[in-house]
């Protein structure tokens, strides 16, 4: 995989031949974006399967259960992580009872559990494409964009979700300007999501998270686009830090603000955001801060880092998945989504 970590100034693919490797890519964020992160991980069970000595069917699961614990906890804020474990695991235990008396039935185990992560990755590029062609529907030519974060191919198995919806409009020939949001204190805008704009062309422009407002009231923004790690069963997003005050100054403003997200983000078992575990990330990341080689913040300083915040689902104007355009009320509208995925009565039109 790529690691992020490096970019924009090298890129540089690392190769992990372990779950724990897998597991501290995750945490360290050489990987991160949640398709990304869920795909990633259910590569790692894999690696798991493979490096199990298990001799039995039983054992090879109990080792496989014991690799998505350590998986699981490498973050836990992203919901397609713990989607994406627990789906390679469902297919292990049906092979494991239905193999269980086949030769050689820890083999075909550890096939099956590689093929269940491959459907993962092969679903996931499918699902951003037909998301993008959703989402493409809602910018019109000449249109400015404000982007939070990182949501492109980096973040995802490829193609991206808003960033792809944006790589998708330009493709479509749509001439459109974006505005990056740096995204502090990492920098997944300014580092990750104009290194991937410069690769598709769209021009853009960073700005400092806290100017977006300013581009918001002037009049030059029409649409806002983010991202989300988790989306909970009320509409509730739980994204990027930042993406709650960039949705409270678009709605404000009379801007539309779209989440862009693969059903596999939606969670149906947090009612709302208030639910989910917020990652509260290293402090370093927030003083670490250098100017010219010196650090910026007094050598005292505390500092507290949540990685993530909730946008109410009152602030979101609708969500956009490979399902179609999902519009208010979301609690009643994400419901009948999960008992019946072919719906389309739930689409903008």
């Amino acid at each position: 995989m790529i690691d992020q970590r490096r970019l924009p100034a090298v890129l540089e693919v690392v190769s992990l031949r372990d779950h724990a490797s897998v597991a501290a890519a995750i945490r360290d964020m050489v990987v991160r974006g949640a398709p990304a992160i869920g795909a990633a991980a259910a590569f790692g069970l894999a690696l798991a399967a493979r490096e199990s000595l298990a001799a039995s069917p039983e054992v090879l699961y109990a080792d496989l259960e014991s690799a998505a614990a350590v998986l699981k906890a490498s973050r836990p804020t992203a919901v397609n992580l713990s989607w994406a474990v627990d789906r390679v695991l469902r297919r292990a235990a049906s092979d494991r009872g239905r193999l269980a008396s086949s030769a050689g039935a820890v083999g075909l185990i550890r096939e099956a559990v590689l093929d269940e992560a491959q459907a993962i990755a092969d679903e996931d590029v499918a699902a951003n494409r037909r998301l993008a062609e959703f989402g493409a529907s809602l910018i019109r030519d000449g249109d400015t964009i404000i982007h939070h974060c990182n949501t492109g191919a980096l973040a995802t198995v490829d193609w991206g979700t808003a960033l792809g919806v944006i790589r998708m409009a330009a493709q479509q020939g749509k001439k459109i300007h974006v505005l990056v949001g740096e995204t502090r204190p990492r920098l997944q805008g300014s580092r990750l999501s104009a290194w991937e704009l410069e690769q598709y062309g769209v021009p853009y422009d960073i700005i400092a998270d806290s100017a977006a407002g300013r581009f918001l009231q002037s009049g030059e923004v029409n649409l806002v686009l983010f991202g989300a790690d988790r989306v909970a069963a009320n509409g509730d997003v739980v994204n990027k830090v930042g993406t709650y005050m960039l949705a409270l100054a678009a709605r404000d403003n009379h801007v539309p603000a779209y989440a862009a997200v693969p059903t596999s983000t939606i969670d149906h078992s947090a009612s709302s955001g208030a639910s989910v575990t917020i990652e509260e990330r290293p402090a370093a990341e927030v003083l670490d801060l250098r100017v010219g080689g010196e650090r910026i913040a007094p050598a005292t300083a505390t500092a507290r880092n949540p990685g993530f915040d909730v946008t109410p689902a009152r602030l979101v104007t609708s969500i956009i998945t490979e399902l179609g355009i999902i519009l208010p009320p979301y609690a009643t509208n994400l419901r009948r989504l999960r008992r019946d995925a072919a719906i389309r009565p739930l689409l903008q039109t």
